[in-house]
């Protein structure tokens, strides 16, 4: 068996001048990775117990020493893994961690059966209009409540919980394993009373000894001014009850935005298009553009203004979430080609084109002598 074995410190991938902290490390990560509760392929129990195996040799200061100067045969066919016997112990991989990483093999702290209740995800579509000012929303959603008869503790009312015998009311489970090192100790919390100690004797009628039932509850929820699109609204306490009591998880609203006709938003800055003719470009103007707030505000167009220049509205964008500071509105000028043009227009047009062709002649001449000017002083 043991020419089949790998070496110990390539299953945890360390030097073998690894540190015991390096170790340790190695060892938390790869057996959280394998760990059946997390690793459903095939392959990962016996790669638990491989990491479980070096770790039992390596974390140990006598055995790994043994190890460096006889292999696999200082430590013996059946040393390594003794005490660890696959999974036996690790009802999940929260056992795991808090029998192996806490120090639990002289003892740990007692588990309650009274667990954090799950959350709940819910997906809420609102208007571009509510993300930018907030708004309140009041949504139904199915979740588990504490049962109103028992009061959460399963059991029906005026009858009383008896101690767990398989425990005898400690909540926990001691398993002691020896090895040809010593004892290794296992602790781990009672299936029976789930480790509360107590077992009911007589269920509750309502909802039969889980402490918990199914209700459609409507939660109002508060959407602050200046959300974006993918953003989760967290609502504390408003989760599921988990069994038998415990803390209520929370409600996260995750939000999708629509998308607005004309706005385009840029972190909390607004984007705007304007279209203008070719007439206001050139000649300037002052028009009337939309804002997020509902409202107008009038915009200068200097005489000249070329197509996608942008103008900054300070102010006018979209709030900061849970801030009293706001983004700016960006007005990007597009310039529009005129169509269709009336025969009037077609006229002005042509007069202009021809006047523009003489100038630019004219420019051109200009250019021509300066050029030849400054070419007859060089070599002059």
């Amino acid at each position: 068996m043991a020419a089949n074995k790998r070496d110990y410190y390539e299953v945890l991938g360390v030097a073998r001048t690894a540190t015991d902290d390096e170790v340790k490390k190695a060892f938390r990560r790869l057996a959280k990775q394998y760990h059946p509760d997390a690793n459903k392929e095939q392959g990962a129990e016996a790669r638990f117990i491989e990491i479980n195996e070096a770790y039992e040799v390596l974390s140990d200061s006598q055995k790994r020493a043994a190890y460096d100067r006889y292999g696999h045969a200082g430590v013996g066919a059946n040393a390594a893994g003794a005490g660890f016997n696959g999974f036996e112990g690790f009802g999940s991989i929260n056992d795991l961690f808090e029998t192996f990483f806490a120090g639990s093999t002289g003892g740990t702290t007692r588990r309650t059966g009274t667990q954090r209740g799950a959350d709940i995800r819910y997906e809420l579509t609102i208007t571009f209009e509510e993300a930018v000012f907030g708004c309140q929303k009041e949504i139904e959603l199915p979740r588990w409540e504490t049962c109103g008869n028992c009061h959460g503790n399963g059991a029906q009312p005026g009858t009383s919980t008896s101690r767990c015998s398989a425990c005898q009311g400690t909540g926990e489970i001691r398993r002691v394993q020896q090895s040809i090192f010593g004892q290794f100790v296992n602790v781990m919390m009672c299936e029976r009373c789930r480790g509360e100690g107590r077992v009911i004797t007589t269920p509750c009628e309502k909802c039969r000894g889980q402490g918990r039932v199914r209700n459609n509850r409507r939660v109002v929820v508060n959407i602050p001014a200046g959300v974006d699109d993918g953003i989760n609204v967290r609502v504390t306490g408003e989760g599921e009850v988990s069994s038998r009591g415990g803390t209520p998880g929370n409600l996260y609203v995750v939000l999708t935005v629509k998308p607005h006709p004309f706005f385009k938003r840029q972190g909390n800055d607004v984007l705007y298009e304007l279209p203008i003719s070719f007439t206001q470009a050139a000649l300037g103007d002052e028009v009337e553009v939309p804002t997020v707030d509902s409202k107008t505000t009038m915009l200068k167009i200097p005489a000249g203004t070329q197509s996608n220049r942008s103008f900054r509205l300070k102010g006018m964008g979209i709030p900061v979430v849970h801030s009293s500071a706001r983004g700016d509105e960006h007005v990007i000028v597009k310039v529009v080609t005129p169509t269709n043009l009336t025969p009037e227009q077609k006229t002005l047009l042509e007069e202009f084109a021809r006047i523009e062709r003489e100038q630019n002649e004219q420019n051109g001449k200009n250019i021509f002598r300066d050029l030849f000017e400054k070419t007859k002083d060089v070599f002059q």
